[in-house]
């Protein structure tokens, strides 16, 4: 028999459900919109995404790296990472959503989430800052075009030899685990209120980043504008994250890269 809290309860988790999902489709739709527009940048996504298709290994006249600009490529790493990770978190998110509902944090559960969402979206703030430092150290030594992708393919095939190495790698499968299963990931590190929900994000980020770091350096490889290469990117963190029925995707993953790395390598 359900009770009258209990059905109070129901209705109540399911349009947090709803609200959250919305909330997160907002997030996500908005951070692909700045991305594909390429805001600030002398060019859109999708220009630059068709130059690279039609004219590959065109050149392009090298940009000065004023405080300005650094800071629009940053933003631009921190947007984009928003819009190739947050859907591969949305289940963690929502589960986390409806322990707040039932915890501490019942009065208040969107609060908590956007807390909590927070702290996981500032774990990628910092490796999108780390990313920009990379980007410029690159172009400062003639390593990075205007089209923003390595100009060595011998560099480039290490690069994708080594995300091969980590896909297999003892921290990379902790990591996934951790993102894989968010009930584990409650259930040892759960603490209460809002500075508990940071905490909690920002622990959820480390563990996300532990996972697909080395994924999101390839966009070095790929071009860090270019569209496929990102939605091909997000497509796969997906699929390692939601789709646990497939054990041996890091090995697959990993001998794809490996190849791809040699046969860049030594062309």
């Amino acid at each position: 028999m359900t009770t009258a809290n209990g059905t109070v309860l129901e209705r109540s988790l399911k349009r947090d459900r709803l609200i959250v999902i919305g909330g997160l489709s907002v997030v996500v739709a908005l951070a692909a919109i700045y991305t594909v527009l390429g805001v600030g940048m002398s060019m859109s996504a999708i220009t630059m995404t068709q130059m690279a298709i039609e004219m590959p290994g065109m050149m392009m006249a090298p940009v000065d790296w004023t405080p300005g600009y650094t800071l629009m490529i940053f933003i631009m790493w921190w947007v984009m990472m928003i819009a190739m990770m947050v859907p591969s978190a949305a289940p963690t998110v929502l589960l986390y959503a409806a322990l707040a509902r039932k915890n501490k944090n019942s009065d208040k559960p969107y609060a908590a989430v956007s807390i909590f969402l927070s702290g996981y979206l500032l774990v990628w703030g910092l490796f999108s800052l780390a990313a920009t430092a990379v980007q410029w150290s690159l172009v400062s030594i003639g390593q990075m075009s205007g089209m923003m992708e390595l100009t060595q393919a011998p560099l480039a095939g290490a690069l994708l030899l080594a995300a091969g190495l980590y896909q297999v790698s003892p921290l990379k499968q902790a990591c996934l685990r951790h993102c894989q299963h968010p009930v584990m990931f409650f259930m040892h590190n759960w603490k209460s209120g809002g500075l508990g929900a940071l905490r909690m994000g920002m622990q959820n980020g480390w563990f996300c980043l532990g996972c697909c770091w080395v994924l999101m350096a390839l966009l070095f490889v790929g071009g860090v504008m270019n569209l496929l290469w990102i939605a091909a990117l997000a497509i796969f963190v997906g699929m390692e994250k939601l789709a646990t029925g497939l054990p041996r995707l890091p090995m697959l993953s990993a001998v794809a890269l490996i190849l791809g790395g040699l046969t860049l390598a030594f062309s």
